[in-house]
């Protein structure tokens, strides 16, 4: 296992996601998955912290990984993902600009050699199927995001 991923392996991680969405596209950031070892699309987001709030938590991440300043909205879905020697309960959150210009962050608890994020791009909903992006479970809700609080919050557990 990597050194920069030895630190997400063999516990469980409950991370945070925010879900921006605007003119039918939505904000993503391109990483090196430890998961698949692969590059993949996600929304941007991360671990939270002990003491931390979920709030708290996905604007600090916001404001790592995309230089923007947001407001948390509602709760959409949860994702678990099993794939040992991963283990994460993921919360993604709709959420909205309030200020900042999108630009690609980092993540302060890798090395700069060693960090996973590697792109930072506004991709049309319609566009998804044509590349490599995470969750899956969202896909439904994206493709239908004017019906988002119709669908249930859970839909089950992804195994990689």
């Amino acid at each position: 296992m990597n050194a920069d991923v030895s630190a997400f392996a063999h516990k469980l991680r409950t991370r945070v996601c925010g879900l921006m969405v605007y003119s039918g596209a939505i904000l993503l950031t391109q990483i090196h998955s430890p998961v698949t070892d692969e590059q993949l699309w996600m929304p941007p987001g991360g671990g939270i912290d002990f003491g931390e709030t979920m709030t708290d938590c996905l604007k600090r991440e916001f404001r790592e990984e995309t230089n923007l300043e947001i407001e948390v909205g509602e709760l959409l879905h949860l994702n678990e993902l099993v794939s040992p020697p991963f283990h994460a309960v993921e919360c993604y959150f709709e959420v909205k600009k309030k200020s900042g210009s999108p630009k690609l962050g980092y993540d302060p608890e890798l090395e700069k050699n060693e960090q996973l994020l590697h792109k930072l791009k506004w991709i049309p909903l319609a566009e998804l199927e044509n590349i490599d992006w995470a969750p899956q479970s969202l896909e439904d809700k994206l493709k239908n995001w004017e019906k988002r609080y119709t669908y249930p919050v859970f839909t089950g557990t992804s195994k990689i």
